[in-house]
């Protein structure tokens, strides 16, 4: 497998006590050091890149926002420094890379480890630690440059994914399918979210749940729903924060249930799609938890047979 890291997320700056640190890209890192992977650099996306889910006035808006020294707070919880405009188009084109190389046949999975996340990204609003819709703007690569038929995107992360819904709710060829606490930020995320085409399926799980409660969702929903639809490619929002340990969140996942979450995901796509994933970091604000979950999640994508 591929594991594309994106060091400049160590130079995008919070304000002091902010959950989503840098220490965060620096713990998964270290868990990862010792995986055996092939690695690479994630490369800086363009704004044509972008443009494939956000207008170009957002895009201006947002580069003319990054700041050339200090902070400046774009969102009430999200903020830029100097280093925030590279890391997030750089987050952007490690996930064009991951869907470069897994169709190409180069390699059959592929990790971004980046920050910030994308997830919460509308079209014209950042949000939640978000700029872009990193993998948002992947679905649609995969799509329009690559000529695939139909992508699905799973998002784990414990808040709902409301940008790359957002993103991709008139895309017909996308199924989105986000598991995630209800009530939480960002307050969107109901079952009755079902997309322009029927293309969006939400699965709210209560506080105080545990990983029991999200296996029996996704063997009964997930799975089978991503085997109906037969999706070319994988996508995966892999955020960690529904671990027990997380500030944030009120869910009770352990690392065997990211373990046994993307053991399921990639039978399917074993099944669907010759086994083709990309994956990239969104949440996840406990070290031990983010890193834990990194791992067992890293661990299952790697390629046995190959």
């Amino acid at each position: 497998m591929l594991i594309i890291n994106n060091p400049s997320g160590l130079r995008h700056e919070m304000p002091e006590g902010h959950p989503e640190r840098i220490a965060r890209l620096e713990t998964v890192f270290a868990v990862l050091a010792d995986v055996d992977a092939e690695r690479t650099e994630a490369p800086l996306a363009t704004e044509a890149d972008v443009a494939l889910c956000h207008p170009q006035g957002y895009i201006d808006a947002m580069r003319a926002a990054q700041p050339t020294e200090g902070l400046v707070q774009i969102d009430a919880d999200t903020s830029a420094s100097p280093g925030t405009w590279e890391a997030a188009m750089r987050g952007v084109g490690g996930c064009l890379l991951g869907v470069d190389r897994v169709l190409s046949g180069a390699h059959k999975r592929a990790f971004v480890a980046t920050r910030p996340p994308g997830h919460h990204a509308e079209k014209t609003r950042a949000m939640g630690f978000c700029l872009f819709g990193s993998i948002a703007i992947a679905a649609r690569h995969a799509l329009e440059r690559h000529g695939l038929s139909r992508v699905a995107v799973v998002d784990f992360d414990v808040h709902h994914g409301n940008g790359t819904q957002d993103l991709l709710w008139d895309e017909p060829r996308a199924l989105f399918v986000s598991s995630h606490q209800m009530p939480l930020y960002p307050g969107s995320g109901a079952v009755h979210e079902r997309g322009g085409s029927d293309n969006v399926l939400n699965l709210p799980l209560p506080p105080g749940s545990d990983g029991q409660a999200m296996r029996s969702r996704y063997t009964s929903h997930v799975f089978p729903r991503l085997r109906d639809w037969k999706p070319d490619l994988i996508l995966i929002s892999a955020g960690f924060d529904a671990h027990t340990r997380d500030p944030l969140a009120n869910l009770l996942w352990e690392a065997e249930d990211f373990a046994w979450v993307t053991r399921g995901l990639v039978a399917v796509a074993e099944e669907v799609c010759e086994g083709r994933i990309v994956s990239t970091l969104e949440g996840g604000y406990d070290l031990q938890g983010l890193g834990d979950g990194v791992l067992a999640h890293v661990t299952e994508l790697e390629d046995r047979d190959a």
